[in-house]
């Protein structure tokens, strides 16, 4: 299952980017100037905020991005899973750009493109510019921001840019598991059953481990795989194969 297509069942409440960020800037405003600062220093998994603008974009992402699927929690786990698979295969990556690429790759999803037929990485990545530009964000490495943004599904070629590479694995690793498997539950809501959401998480043992690039992906990828095969063969017995699902 697409992104663009569970979007379909349920969507997030709107907020324009222009004015959450504005509110995020205020609020990083006020923590300094009361002292408490060191509130913001990490994240909620612990990912440094070692720059203002970090520390900006993360706001934004908290106040803005609130979704079980694809809300800011998703791009922390994005993060962290694609720097363990950068050590793991000794790529050099730039922080700033992985951060910046993790936190902003599904904004479509909070501000639809105008253009409904955009891929939402490729929305991802025109519109982050302003976003980023008005964060205080390097602009120099807006591009390469932009390239992992747009290569981060897991149905896309990443090239061969280190930070889109493990961006790219990372998210696709998200989508398998036991996370994989809440994540595509989520978006059922009101839905008269979650039988489609089964459907597209079967589909992704299959298509997603092919797809991964890195090393240490694929290792991950194989304990992941197993984990959601055994959620799956529960649920068909406790389902009567799938017939009062």
């Amino acid at each position: 299952m697409r992104k663009g297509r569970a979007r379909r069942v349920i969507k997030p409440p709107v907020m324009r980017l222009s004015k959450a960020l504005r509110v995020a800037a205020v609020v990083c405003g006020v923590l300094a100037t009361r002292g408490l600062a060191a509130d913001v220093e990490k994240t909620a998994t612990g990912i440094a905020l070692d720059a203002p603008w970090k520390v900006t974009l993360y706001a934004l992402a908290r106040s803005t991005f609130k979704h079980p699927a694809w809300g800011w929690q998703h791009s922390e786990r994005n993060y962290r899973i694609a720097m363990q698979l950068a050590q793991g295969d000794n790529l050099t990556v730039d922080r700033d750009v992985l951060f910046a690429a993790a936190f902003l790759h599904d904004m479509a999803a909070f501000q639809p493109c105008a253009d409904t037929k955009m891929e939402h990485g490729d929305c991802a990545a025109i519109e982050s510019e302003a976003v980023l530009r008005s964060a205080g964000f390097p602009m120099q490495k807006y591009a390469a921001v932009a390239a992992a943004e747009r290569g981060h599904m897991y149905y896309r070629d990443p090239g061969t840019q280190a930070e889109a590479i493990v961006l790219h694995d990372a998210d696709s690793l998200d989508f398998l598991g036991a996370i994989g498997a809440a994540r595509m539950l989520a978006l059922t809501g009101s839905q008269p059953d979650f039988a489609p959401a089964i459907k597209s998480v079967r589909s992704f043992l299959k298509e997603i481990p092919p797809k991964l690039v890195t090393r240490t992906a694929r290792a991950m990828a194989a304990v992941r795989t197993a984990e959601l095969k055994q959620f799956l063969d529960a649920l068909d017995r406790e389902t009567f194969a799938g017939a009062a699902m």
